[in-house]
């Protein structure tokens, strides 16, 4: 895969991984009524993946 397929999934995964986590309790998949610290954790690794997808892609587009 290229570099900026990578990228891309990375991205998408992140921001998929954010908002499951965020909206846990809404869909059903969250074991604690509120915001705990699993989602929160979710929420940080998502928001990581998908700030390190965007830097990949503009470095990525900086190079042309």
């Amino acid at each position: 895969m290229s570099s900026k397929t990578v990228s891309l999934i990375m991205l998408i995964g992140g921001l998929l991984l954010f908002l499951a986590s965020l909206s846990a309790d809404w869909i059903g998949i969250g074991s604690y009524p509120g915001i705990n610290y699993a989602q929160l954790g979710g929420m940080a690794i998502g928001l990581v993946f998908l700030a390190y997808g965007l830097q990949k892609i503009r470095a990525k587009n900086k190079k042309k």
